[in-house]
């Protein structure tokens, strides 16, 4: 399918020497684990079966999520059977969005697949995202297009949870849930995530200029276990969907959005006030019959308040920023300077 291993690199920004070469990976596949002991050894050997044929130098990177049914006890066995097989242990549950942080924090490879471990995700599917993904995109996400699921509590809340995605955000994709997508590693490399963003990584990668793109992928029904998911995340998806939504357009400007809100509960307050003086001038209204005069004082004071918010998150980014020496700007490519100044 695949045969040349330089396919998988192209788009490198970095050179190595011919030992980093010899002894680097192409390909990580990252899989969050949590309770899946009954489907840990079909995935691996569906994964090896699936990987092998492309000819590429590939790990397995396999997150435990702090599983209590004995899923780490499976997968050491496997170490000498498949040493490609690598294992991180978190030492507590600690969510997918974690779990597949951690795996990409220690993969190696040029191109990273993330993949679902309970079976649904079909392991045949990894050479096809590489393929589009060599078709000079960033990030590859998969469509589960013919979903395995129920129709009710999973398919109809994801499409709707997904156009909601895609408005808000601006970046249209049909399935932001499905976890088996590809990336070239120096997209993601330096992202954060938190909550559960792991889902929103095609959204910050355009955000980061990258190219993204989406392809229909196989998805199985369950065969083992039930789904560790309730209707109750689809909360947790919009609440962490805002927050990226602010950062994406005021982590580097945060009292415009604070000033903004300053700005419209004074000229509120203003309003309120000037009210409250008509209906004493011209209706002889008491200023004590009306709650005019608390609720223009409490817009004053939350005005105030947002006001000083705004300044106090002004000084956090630009502390932010200059703590870590990064900078409010991503540099896609330089051309024509003299590097070794």
């Amino acid at each position: 399918m695949i045969s040349e291993r330089a396919r998988i690199v192209q788009g490198a920004t970095t050179a190595a020497t011919s030992a980093d070469k010899a002894a680097a990976v192409d390909l990580s596949i990252v899989t969050p684990i949590y309770n899946e002991k009954d489907s840990i050894p079909d995935l691996l050997k569906q994964l090896t079966a699936a990987l092998e044929p492309l000819k590429l130098r590939y790990e397995i990177i396999a997150v435990d999520d702090g599983s209590h049914d004995g899923s780490i006890m499976v997968l050491k066995r496997f170490v000498a059977e498949i040493p490609q097989l690598k294992i991180v242990r978190l030492r507590r549950n600690a969510g997918q969005t974690a779990a597949i942080m951690a795996g990409l924090d220690h993969a190696e490879g040029d191109v990273i697949v993330t993949i679902d471990a309970d079976l649904q995700n079909d392991p045949n599917d990894v050479g096809k995202l590489i393929e589009e993904l060599n078709k000079g995109y960033d990030v590859v996400s998969g469509w589960r297009k013919d979903r395995k699921d129920a129709l009710f509590r999973r398919n109809f809340i994801s499409r709707v949870a997904n156009r909601l995605i895609s408005r808000i955000s601006r970046v249209h994709l049909h399935d932001y849930g499905c976890t088996l997508k590809a990336y070239r590693t120096s997209v993601i490399r330096e992202m954060r995530l938190y909550g559960e963003m792991h889902r929103f990584i095609p959204i910050y990668a355009t955000w980061l200029g990258a190219k993204v793109t989406e392809m229909p992928v196989n998805h199985r029904a369950r065969q083992f276990g039930h789904s560790k998911y309730g209707l109750e995340r689809i909360i947790k998806v919009i609440l962490d969907l805002l927050m990226i939504k602010f950062f994406d357009r005021y982590l580097v400007k945060p009292f415009y959005i604070f000033g903004s809100i300053s700005l419209g509960l004074a000229m509120l307050s203003i309003l309120v006030f000037f009210w409250m003086l008509t209906l004493r001038v011209y209706y002889e209204t008491s200023f004590i019959e009306t709650p005019l005069p608390i609720l223009s004082a409490i817009l004053a004071g939350v005005s105030i308040m947002a006001f000083l918010l705004g300044i106090v998150a002004e000084i956090m980014m630009r502390t932010y920023f200059e703590s870590q020496g990064r900078r409010p700007y991503v540099v896609g490519e330089l051309i024509n300077f003299n590097r070794a100044q």
